[in-house]
């Protein structure tokens, strides 16, 4: 038996940098990886290509030039789906060779096998070679897979979910994506700005009701200028015809009925336990097949720590990785990075970018804070304008009496980028005052910032200051 101080289960975002940085700190590591490729969902299936799709789309498109130049570029030949997915195929390699490389740098074993729980000390790699590992502590960061309902009929081919549609063979003549969160509509706008009809299928009152309500509605306004229509309703069947010319039929609780050429089915996704082996040892999980963990990530087993999209929400890349260093600081008393911070910004790579941190407009209503807004418009701005923007939009919340910025909201290009300004703000408990008293570089987007800041002070005074 081969025996570590540490076996991390995973070899995405959250294990990686667990599995890295208990290595760092002289620890002998073990990393098992069930898929032949490293990196997990965020490089090859989830994060990276998603975003990479995005900026495909966007190339080929035009969407972003259209108009501006005085003359058009026009493609050589029209794209097929081998050519959409070529930049994103090469980006995960890239991405993949770089785990592996950064793995082998810190003298990280790695385990090619699923891995399944034999005691809370040992793991038992089940591959083409099988072993039996013993760690002194055990970190699973197996990460999350699709949700597969049953009245859902995949089939990879023309039902897709969010794995299978990155291996499309063709461009759909038509889509139905069944799911409007984040997966969902980041894919409703990609596919939308290829020129392809999109029917998005919500069952909820709003799209993403966790942004600013201006905001979603500004994303729902452009979606439906671009090939996107968002159907309110609820999911009765979905009907596949042996013939691959006939449409497949989508029956809804409203009564509609789509005649689409391709589905793709983006309503959730579940841990990746299902196997390991958890009751075994008596480790609590929750919902959707997660792990519950306290503050420390440690689950019910005071050795066994679980951190990334196994425990749940929020389940994203850039807190699954800092969960991973957390539950090793913890470990092994490395006393450098105990806990995450409490504010930490979204970012949803549709088109239009969306980003936020803090509190929503309606989050200060429901919590009685007497807030008010500011808004500055990216076509308003000078960088805006030379990048031929007519969307989009930077908010502020903050506290009417002393300024106090609450909340960050933004719609537009480069929104994941320019978010980090209006965290440190937040963070900082900063003020209109202050900010508009930063200089900052001309012409950029952040001057966003400091206009929203002049029509929140405008609001609040009762009269609009003239920008400038």
């Amino acid at each position: 038996m081969r025996r570590f101080d540490l076996i991390v289960i995973g070899s995405g975002p959250a294990g990686e940098k667990a599995a890295v940085k208990a290595a760092y700190f002289g620890h002998s590591v073990a990393l098992v990886e069930e898929k032949r490729k490293l990196g997990g969902a965020g490089i090859n299936t989830g994060t990276v290509p998603s975003k990479t799709l995005k900026e495909t789309a966007l190339y080929f498109s035009g969407k972003r030039e259209t108009g501006l130049y005085g003359l058009e570029r026009v493609l050589e030949q029209k794209p097929a789906a081998s050519h959409f997915l070529y930049r994103q195929a090469h980006v995960c390699a890239e991405l993949e060779s770089e785990v592996r490389d950064n793995l082998a740098l810190h003298g990280v074993e790695v385990f090619c096998g699923q891995a399944r729980l034999v005691s809370r000390n040992e793991i038992r790699v089940c591959g083409l070679k099988e072993e039996l590992l013993y760690g002194d502590y055990i970190i699973i960061a197996s990460g999350s897979r699709p949700h597969h309902p049953e009245n859902i009929p995949f089939d990879f081919k023309r039902v897709h979910d969010s794995d299978s549609i990155l291996t499309l063979e063709r461009f759909p003549a038509s889509l139905c994506i069944i799911g409007a969160g984040v997966i969902g509509c980041e894919y409703a706008t990609i596919f939308g700005a290829m020129g392809i009809d999109v029917f998005l299928i919500n069952d909820k009152a709003n799209i993403l009701p966790f942004l600013d309500s201006e905001v979603s509605g500004e994303l729902v306004k452009i979606m439906g200028q671009n090939s996107v229509d968002i159907l309110t309703t609820e999911l009765r069947s979905v009907s596949v015809p042996a013939d691959s010319r006939e449409p497949i039929k989508i029956d809804l609780a409203s009564e509609q009925v789509l005649n689409v050429d391709m589905v793709l089915f983006a309503a959730g996704r579940v841990g990746n336990i299902s196997d390991l082996g958890c009751e075994k040892l008596g480790i609590v999980t929750g919902k959707r097949e997660t792990i519950k963990v306290n503050a420390h990530y440690q689950s019910s087993v005071p050795n066994i720590y679980a951190v990334g999209d196994v425990i749940g929400f929020p389940a994203l890349a850039s807190t699954g990785m800092d969960q991973g260093r957390v539950a090793v600081s913890h470990i092994f008393s490395t006393d450098d990075f105990d806990r995450l911070p409490k504010k930490f910004p979204y970012g949803i790579y549709t088109i239009p970018e969306v980003s936020m941190v803090g509190v929503t407009e309606q989050e200060a209503r429901e919590k009685d804070i007497k807030y008010c807004s500011g808004i500055a418009h990216y076509s308003k701005v000078h960088r805006g304008r030379i990048g031929g923007s007519k969307d989009g939009f930077l908010k502020l919340v903050f506290e009417r009496n002393s300024l106090e910025v609450l909340g960050v909201h933004i719609i537009g290009p480069l929104a994941t980028e320019i978010i980090h300004y209006g965290l440190t703000l937040v963070e900082e408990k900063k003020t209109l005052l202050q900010i508009v008293a930063v200089v900052f570089n001309y012409p950029t987007l952040h001057d966003l910032y400091k206009y929203a800041c002049y029509d929140g002070l405008g609001n609040v005074a009762g009269h609009k200051v003239k920008e400038g």
